[in-house]
């Protein structure tokens, strides 16, 4: 049972003493349930998502299959691969293709985790149908994201009138699901089978995460054998002590014991994209259950009398590689009192053991602090909503959308709790942010396309914001979010203000046998998230931007008070 502590040290040591008590490296190892849930209803659903304990020598045997199918695709002459997918069938691909880049003599990979239309054509005008194969990523096998994207680039191809369009498309999916029956149908090159005992979030090192690295031209065999080394020195024999994965989860848990429930991840720059891959596996591990533990990625770092004794940092660096000013801040950080974790990396490749690591950590920071880390109870919220949005749009041809409560230079806003009265922007953050309290964050869910130029905008909104109230704050794009952060905003900790922006799209694309298009399947989502968030009595605002969204967000960071 956990144990009480009165004090606010960081005391990683309970926590290791705790995880050696219970025996909790051999019962993992082990799949015992119990060591999340006591209700012995639950004990086989979790089971079913452990399996990514034996995959570095499980895949090790699915190589064959990998390698032949590379042989085929090479024969073809395919020069770009484009992955359909959402969350854990896209991210990890996303962290391999930023971190090690095109790989000459193979295939160029982009990834589509997205709704926003403006994205989608931006893909759509790098590749050359005829030499392009597309991967459809899907557990579930019916995710409207995916399926959605799917439905457009078949329907280019066959207005492309490419012969046999079944060659161009390979499945990743479930035993059983709907897309394994259309890959079927359609007559697809390849399905790969996913193990259904791996929970997408975990899957990075199945075929979702395998096949995008050899496309790109990766050594897969190099990577399970870097993972393979991991879970080895995370074994059940190795003392929590010397055990990385269970070390990591004991350290995350010994912080959020005392409050400091936000981990700042800080990376060498090579290695940046691992945030996105880390912020989902541990928001929507920890999320639920009114607690959990925030992820924060990519927000830079400050002076230590810029942080409250809520952050935990980690720091993910490459051998050899120095940062002297990052260290330099991170030295300042653990002199005043903060904890810092380090982590070195021998090359990139190390990435597929840390994958396991984080892993591990996360199962067992579940443990510590009493949660289920393998479901995910609030994520079909919203897309429950979204889809009621769908329908009122199919029936009335127009999106459900309420008057604004102010309207500035064409920024239109709203703010939860309705009927709060504001006569300008700067009143409008004003009275927003005067709700802000000590422990928590400011979340950026931001439904526009991801240019660097409009990143670069949002950046600046979110260092304005994190500058003014000293509050961790993160930055998410729509719909990706909602399979990765999305959890934790609903059923965390209600520590969160939440700033959702989206913005008219300069021209939208159609959904093949849909009655709308992406454009209103995005806002649909962001509908359907505003609605869940408010459900949960969440803090929220919510701004429309024009088409001049870079022009609009320096109105908005140049309005932001206190």
């Amino acid at each position: 049972m956990k144990r009480k502590r009165p004090d606010t040290r960081f005391d990683l040591e309970a926590q290791l003493e705790e995880l050696r008590e219970e025996n909790v490296a051999h019962r993992l190892w082990s799949k015992d349930p119990t060591l999340w849930k006591s209700d012995p209803s639950l004990h086989q659903s979790i089971r079913n998502r452990l399996g990514w304990l034996d995959l570095p020598g499980f895949m090790a045997n699915a190589l064959p299959e990998i390698s032949k199918f590379m042989g085929s695709v090479k024969k073809a002459g395919f020069k770009d691969t484009v992955l359909l997918g959402m969350g854990g069938s896209s991210l990890c691909p996303e962290v391999l293709r930023l971190t090690f880049g095109p790989q000459r003599g193979f295939l160029r990979l982009h990834v589509l985790d997205t709704t926003d239309p403006g994205a989608l054509a931006a893909v759509t005008t790098k590749i050359d149908l005829k030499k392009t194969l597309f991967l459809v990523s899907s557990k579930s096998g019916g995710t409207i994201e995916v399926v959605s994207l799917f439905k457009y680039f078949w329907a280019l191809m066959e207005n492309a009138k490419i012969k046999n369009p079944g060659e161009h498309f390979v499945a990743i999916t479930d035993p059983g699901t709907t897309l394994e029956k259309l890959a079927k149908t359609k007559s697809f090159r390849h399905t790969f089978s996913a193990r259904a005992d791996v929970g997408g979030r975990f899957s990075a090192l199945t075929f979702f995460g395998l096949v995008p690295a050899a496309l790109m031209g990766l050594d897969v065999q190099k990577l399970l054998n870097r993972a393979a080394r991991m879970a080895n020195a995370c074994g059940p024999t190795v003392s929590p002590d010397e055990n990385p994965g269970l070390r990591l989860g004991a350290w995350l848990a010994a912080g959020k014991e005392i409050g400091r429930d936000k981990m700042t991840l800080v990376t060498s720059p090579k290695l940046g994209s691992l945030g996105l891959w880390v912020e989902q596996l541990i928001a929507e591990s920890t999320g639920k259950n009114g607690t959990g533990i925030l992820p924060v990625e990519s927000e830079g770092l400050r002076n230590p009398s810029r942080y409250r004794s809520d952050r935990l940092f980690v720091y993910v660096k490459l051998k050899n590689y120095k940062q002297t000013v990052i260290e330099k801040n991170l030295k300042a950080l653990e002199k005043a009192g903060h904890p810092v974790l380090h982590i070195e990396l021998t090359d990139p490749y190390d990435l597929a053991g840390e994958f396991f690591r984080w892993e591990m950590a996360t199962a067992v920071a579940g443990h510590l602090m009493g949660v289920n880390p393998f479901d995910e109870p609030n994520v079909s919220e919203s897309k429950a909503n979204s889809l009621k949005v769908l329908a009122r749009f199919e029936a009335a041809q127009r999106l459900p959308e309420t008057e604004p409560m102010l309207t500035d230079k064409g920024i239109r806003c709203w703010r939860m709790p309705a009927g709060v009265k504001s006569s300008t922007l700067s009143t409008l953050f004003k009275g927003f942010l005067s709700e802000r309290e000590k422990g928590d964050y400011v979340a950026i869910m931001a439904y526009v396309t991801a240019s660097p130029v409009q990143h670069a905008a949002l950046q600046r909104f979110r260092q304005k914001l994190n500058t003014i109230t000293g509050l961790a704050t993160t930055l998410g794009y729509g719909p990706r979010f909602l399979h990765s952060t999305g959890q934790l905003h609903k059923g965390g900790g209600g520590n969160g203000l939440f700033i959702q922006i989206t913005a008219d799209d300069p021209k939208d694309l159609p959904i093949p046998g849909e009655r709308y298009g992406f454009s209103v399947l995005k806002r649909a989502q962001a509908l359907g998230d505003i609605q869940s968030l408010k459900d949960h009595n969440r803090r929220t605002l919510r701004f429309h931007l024009s088409t001049s969204v870079v022009k609009d967000l320096a109105r908005l960071t140049a309005a932001i008070k206190i």
